[in-house]
């Protein structure tokens, strides 16, 4: 980043700046982000906080936004939307994917998508579906080669390993191809003496339950697994849509910088106040952010 670029960014660092973001990030220099996590407000969802916008108009409104965002994102940047769509008429409304499809008419790659799985969904009974456990997570680039830290959020293999590789057959020791056709294989033998393996694209999370007087709040651990998995220490995220400051807290506990932008005056305190909690020594705030368990492990 040029001297220019950094001066001029200064105000805008490690801020939680109040107003639309459609007016805020025209102020942003070009390529100046890392990673962008952000989840804006839904088709029709949150009209008394947010307004709403109508599901047939949600991909008009958008892509001015995305624009913005593909401007100011660095070549090797990543996005990451949280978004799902709604029931309208009894049917799942396409404007997500209307939206993907435009957005790749935008200039974007739709690289990936994660799936978030609610560990903890609201209860309750519908006449003609289930209860909605899980979420989209699209993973956008402006190029097929990107910055990505894949090491940084691999799991534990877990205690079946033992017994499975105990005694290995012959096939195991070599890639075997699997016999449908379908040119996936595996070398069994690989797993020897490993302890942590690559994570799949679905993340079992729960919901945020601490109580943050917001309309709709992720878990930090959401926004901490893409920043560490598409950031490294220092590097910057933004939030377009902060709301009450999840992905700023996210950055701050890795020594990330951030610039969230959030239309509500009464969340952008809110965020400010959970940010100079996280700042200052562990107290019980954070305990309780971080120690409270939902559902099955």
């Amino acid at each position: 980043m040029s001297t220019h670029e950094g001066a001029s960014l200064t105000p805008f660092l490690n801020r939680i700046l109040w107003g639309d973001c459609r007016e805020v990030l025209p102020r942003l220099p070009d390529a100046c982000v890392d990673l962008i996590v952000t989840s804006p407000p839904y088709a029709d969802q949150r009209k008394q906080v947010y307004g709403g916008v109508h599901p047939d108009h949600y991909v008009e409104w958008f892509l001015p936004i995305a624009a913005e965002l593909k401007r100011i994102l660095k070549p090797t940047g990543s996005f990451i939307l949280n978004i799902k769509e709604r029931v309208v008429n009894g049917e799942r409304h396409p404007y997500v994917l209307h939206l993907i499809l435009a957005m790749r008419e935008q200039g974007w790659l739709w690289t990936e998508e994660y799936i978030w799985h609610k560990k903890n969904c609201y209860p309750g009974k519908w006449p003609n579906r289930f209860r909605d456990a899980w979420e989209r997570l699209l993973h956008f680039t402006k190029q097929k080669q990107f910055k990505m830290f894949q090491e940084a959020v691999m799991v534990p293999m877990g205690e079946w390993r033992h017994e499975r590789l105990k005694k290995l057959n012959p096939n195991d020791l070599y890639r075997f191809n699997s016999q449908a056709g379908s040119g996936f294989g595996k070398r069994v033998a690989n797993w020897i003496g490993r302890e942590y393996a690559y994570p799949t694209n679905v993340l079992h999370m729960a919901t945020e339950c601490y109580n943050r007087y917001h309309a709709a709040t992720f878990p930090v651990d959401l926004p901490a697994w893409f920043i560490k998995l598409f950031t490294e220490p220092g590097d910057l995220v933004l939030d377009p849509f902060m709301g009450s400051g999840t992905t700023a807290v996210a950055c701050v506990r890795l020594d990330r910088r951030y610039i969230g932008i959030e239309v509500k005056e009464e969340y952008v305190r809110l965020a400010e106040e959970r940010i100079t909690k996280e700042n200052a020594l562990p107290n019980l705030y954070t305990f309780a952010e971080d120690g409270v368990s939902y559902g099955p492990k």
